[in-house]
């Protein structure tokens, strides 16, 4: 194959399927492991940064689940449909609809004529309307008509002898209650869902988003720790990294691939976390395209890619956030576990040895808290911070070693 024939495989982008899925086989497995219960005892939240895959994954079980069986409904939680319980609900009946809309059931209406009753009945189709009016002609509280509609639309698939259903929502991080408004959309979900997985109804929870999920969770309603199992997806190993740069390139038999020393480099430089292996190596092969038509030798321009990463990926949430966040997010990228977690301690002491003038701890607690409002940083349960975009550590470092190059006027 001539390597301006190349088709390049590699495709970044918010929750586009690889070209070739590497590791997750445990997560694979527990979700097999979940669906497999008879009564839905724990739900999904699969967590974890962005760029580790969440949304990929997510699409990769859907098969899993339908060739055992079972319905699968879902798209992504977006903010408006956290608004009020009324929009929750309305979100879970539109996506029911998708699947039920061409399931003929049959209701009985009895009329009174003299001692001989007449039983007329009836079939209907339980699509969009059908459940609407359902959930309008049901007396109580919202979750009151949300739970009425799910036990019909049980009822219906019994007699069909169907499976369960998946109710999978991507970006759940954006559900929330809100006290001031007196809405409760995410309690709402929970105390539903609960309600009718007591009464052996197999409806699971799928939800996936950044890892301030869970502890929204936990907040909203105590008992769903006991609720769900958390899947927490990591940065590919290094081998997993390396078949995630080899085996697309070996499918479509390109006949320039990467050297020993190439593949390592990509490995170190996307810190094993999927979509940074995706961008760099589709950014590899757009320029050895271009400068093989050119007659040029191929190499990694990986200061380049560096370059254009930092461009595309961080600087738009590096640029949201003010001078003094700025400051201290600094300080956190000279902590030798600014990848993993630290404490306010840690960067209280490390501000101390910079030239700035030094953090107090409630001067950080409330910074935390305000890049945790932009997405920049997570607080977990036991108290310690990440944050909350991969590898922003070394982004922070290159901008600070491009900030001190000397001037040339």
């Amino acid at each position: 194959m001539n390597i301006t024939d190349f088709k390049n495989p590699f495709r970044p982008g918010a929750g586009h399927m690889p070209p070739y899925l590497a590791g997750r086989e445990k997560e694979r497995e527990e979700f097999l492991r979940l669906l497999e219960q008879e009564t839905i005892l724990e739900n999904l939240v699969l967590t974890g940064l962005r760029g580790v895959g969440k949304t990929v994954l997510l699409e990769t079980f859907k098969p899993l689940a339908q060739e055992r069986g079972w319905q699968w409904v879902g798209t992504d939680m977006s903010e408006s449909t956290s608004i009020s319980e009324e929009k929750i609900a309305e979100r879970l009946i539109t996506d029911l609809a998708v699947i039920t809309s061409n399931w003929v059931v049959q209701s009985q209406t009895v009329q009174g004529m003299g001692f001989r009753p007449d039983v007329e009945r009836r079939d209907y189709v339980l699509d969009y309307q059908s459940l609407r009016s359902i959930f309008n002609a049901t007396p109580g509280l919202v979750s009151d008509k949300l739970k009425c509609v799910l036990e019909i639309v049980w009822q219906a698939m019994r007699s069909k002898k169907s499976g369960g259903i998946v109710f999978a929502y991507d970006e759940a991080q954006n559900l929330s209650d809100h006290a001031e408004k007196e809405q409760y959309p995410l309690s709402l979900l929970l105390d539903v869902f609960q309600s009718i997985q007591r009464k052996n109804i197999p409806f699971m929870l799928a939800l996936t988003g950044l890892p301030t999920l869970f502890p929204k969770l936990v907040e909203a309603r105590t008992y769903s720790e006991r609720m769900f199992r958390v899947v927490f997806l990591d940065r590919l190993t290094p081998e997993q990294s390396r078949e995630a740069i080899k085996k697309p390139i070996e499918k479509e038999n390109c006949r320039v691939r990467f050297n020993d020393t190439s593949v390592n480099t990509v490995i170190q430089v996307s810190g094993g976390y999927p979509y940074f292996i995706q961008f760099i190596c589709r950014e590899v092969y757009d320029v050895w395209i271009q400068r093989m038509r050119e007659g040029r030798q191929a190499a990694v321009p990986i200061a380049e890619i560096c370059r254009k990463l930092d461009t595309d990926f961080f600087a738009g949430r590096w640029s949201r956030a003010t001078d003094r966040q700025r400051d201290l997010m600094i300080v956190i990228s000279t902590l030798p576990n600014c990848d993993t977690e630290f404490t306010i301690q840690e960067i209280v002491e490390q501000s101390k040895s910079g030239p700035e003038k030094p953090f107090r701890s409630s001067n950080v607690s409330l910074v935390l808290a305000a890049l945790a409002e932009a997405g920049l940083i997570f607080k977990n349960r036991h108290g310690k911070y990440s944050f909350a975009v991969p590898l922003l550590g070394e982004f922070i470092k290159r901008q600070q070693e491009n900030d001190n190059q000397p001037s040339l006027f």
